[in-house]
């Protein structure tokens, strides 16, 4: 790309900023509960039924446990607190993934822990959680005797005829400096019949550098199985599923844009209505830890572009590190959830929340969380059943886990 089409184009976000962000769209109404104010770091959420009672969980991955908060099943009431597991490695926990893999309507528990980014040749580990027959007391965690260094974030994704691997995507690969150097190699682990046994793995994608969060989708039109798509210091690359097979693509080539847009840390798949079908986009932190949102979108126009159109949202994030979509205030289009965890120019942490018009064209920002909330991760759940999905969040430096519990 020449250099003043490169400008021209940047110009035209810029310009193009406050339109994007200021159309009118109805206000969110949430409030907080938190459930805990004692948390040492919150690397990572998940939500899955642990006990079978038919309720959602919260469960969190800290410092040093592994944890699940109870659903009472019913808002502002206490969430009894339990340890899954506790002091498995010397270095911190880092992530954990929980889905019902098995149809029994108990989830299934993997984590990731000996945390070290800074060794990329011996750090990182993944255990599989092996529960009781009462899922209160602690689990029996069963180490992967050979994992990539850096272990980071982790997913079970569906694979089809009712198969869901764990994908495990390490910070950086084996031997990287700087984010230089080997690839990242993303991993999908086969649970066996024993699942003390060996887990097979295959390769799902090895072609990035420095890779930070994934997010796992389905296709309206290509149910049974769930596609990927991962951010990294080279952008965003999409993981498709094909006969069995991964195809790993660079989709948003960030090596067109001028610095500091080069890289992605968080990312996610939403969808909007367009032409009456369901249509999905992709949203980013960008760079890694980052202080920009943009939403990538992609129409039959733009279908065969290497890099769909780019729209920021908002660069006045500090450190982002948590990122959600879904349709938290019924308008049948996902809504994009952010949180930060560092002071902003402002010396505010917090989270806030974008809501679309009708074509998904204008975003309007709204401030959910104002200053008690060092977003580390957060994620969207329906708690209570009422079909309205709360936003439930980490905070690295406050210490806390927080239900926003949605009042719409």
């Amino acid at each position: 790309m020449k250099a003043s089409t490169q400008k021209r184009g940047i110009i035209a976000l810029l310009l193009g900023l406050s339109t994007a962000v200021h159309a009118q769209s109805p206000e969110p109404k949430f409030h907080a509960q938190d459930l805990d104010t004692k948390i040492q770091i919150g690397y990572g959420l998940a939500i899955a039924d642990v006990d079978g009672d038919g309720k959602r969980d919260i469960l969190l991955a800290d410092k040093k446990q592994f944890v699940w908060y109870r659903n009472p099943g019913k808002r502002d009431a206490a969430w009894d607190k339990f340890v899954l597991a506790e002091n498995l490695t010397t270095n911190d926990n880092v992530c954990i993934a929980a889905r019902d893999i098995d149809g029994d309507g108990k989830c299934e528990i993997a984590v990731g822990a000996e945390w070290n980014p800074g060794d990329t040749v011996n750090s990182g580990a993944v255990f599989y959680l092996i529960a009781p027959s009462d899922r209160t007391q602690k689990w029996d965690a069963v180490k992967f005797p050979s994992v990539e260094p850096t272990t980071h974030r982790m997913k079970w994704v569906k694979r089809g005829d009712g198969r869901f691997d764990l994908v495990v995507v390490p910070l950086h690969g084996r031997g990287n400096q700087n984010g230089a150097g080997a690839a990242v190699v993303v991993l999908a682990y086969q649970r066996p019949t024993n699942p003390r046994e060996t887990w097979k793995s295959e390769v799902v994608c090895n072609t990035m550098h420095a890779t930070h969060n994934f997010d796992a989708f389905e296709l309206p039109d290509d149910k049974g199985h769930e596609h990927l798509v991962i951010g990294g210091k080279e952008g965003l690359s999409y993981v498709v599923q094909k006969d069995g097979m991964w195809n790993c693509r660079l989709q948003a080539d960030h090596a067109q844009y001028a610095p500091p847009l080069a890289g992605a840390g968080e990312v996610r798949i939403g969808w909007i209505t367009k032409d009456g079908k369901a249509t999905p986009f992709g949203v980013a932190v960008e760079p890694m830890h980052g202080n920009m949102l943009a939403i990538y979108q992609q129409d039959n126009a733009n279908r065969e572009s290497k890099t769909p159109p780019r729209t920021m949202l908002d660069d006045t994030l500090a450190e982002g590190h948590a990122l959600a979509c879904g349709d938290l205030m019924a308008l049948g289009r996902d809504q994009v959830i952010v949180g930060w965890r560092s002071p902003n120019k402002e010396s505010k942490v917090g989270i806030k929340m974008f809501v679309s018009d009708e074509k998904g064209e204008k975003w309007t920002g709204h401030l959910i969380d104002d200053n008690t909330m060092s977003c580390e991760d957060l994620v969207i759940a329906d708690l209570d059943g009422d079909k309205k999905p709360e936003i439930i969040a980490s905070g690295r430096a406050t210490k806390n886990v927080r239900i926003y519990w949605n009042q719409h």
